[in-house]
């Protein structure tokens, strides 16, 4: 799994009855990004993304088309509904949210191909560093630890 195929071919299916190794790491890491979906609303570029890179060997591009590819079916969608039961989910900033997170994704897709990979991996490396900060000085300040 350390390395991409490049005959295209299934990289948990070994081709007989038994499953590749790989296909447990896999389960895994869908296993912990829907937890941590639900729990926080994360998941792809925040915890798929990172662990197909690091645990399963995949370069930049492959995982985040990956982490997309996973993105598209209504993997959150249990967790939506118990959401919405509860009151908590915005409807109309949902639809215009979801509509503009596809342009978005579109002109990501069309910009990633032009940008190197050493490049793409520090950008992401990045934003995820200062987002996690933001987030702590915020909850920080919220408890009044500072």
């Amino acid at each position: 799994m350390r390395k991409r195929r490049d005959d295209g071919s299934c990289l948990w299916y070994t081709g007989s009855m038994t499953l590749h190794p790989a296909f447990f790491l896999l389960l895994a890491i869908g296993l912990g990004a829907g937890l941590l979906s639900g729990l926080f609303g994360v998941g792809g570029g925040v915890v798929i993304v990172p662990a197909l890179i690091y645990l399963a060997g995949f370069d930049q591009r492959l995982a985040t088309g990956t982490s997309l590819a996973v993105l598209l079916a209504p993997v959150g969608l249990g967790a939506v509904i118990e959401y919405y039961r509860q009151g908590n989910v915005a409807v109309p900033a949902a639809v215009v949210l979801a509509v503009s997170v596809m342009a978005g994704a579109l002109a990501g897709a069309v910009i990633a191909p032009r940008i190197l990979e050493t490049y793409l991996r520090l950008s992401f490396g990045i934003f995820v560093l200062v987002l996690g900060v933001y987030l702590v000085w915020g909850a920080v300040r919220h408890l009044g630890w500072i």
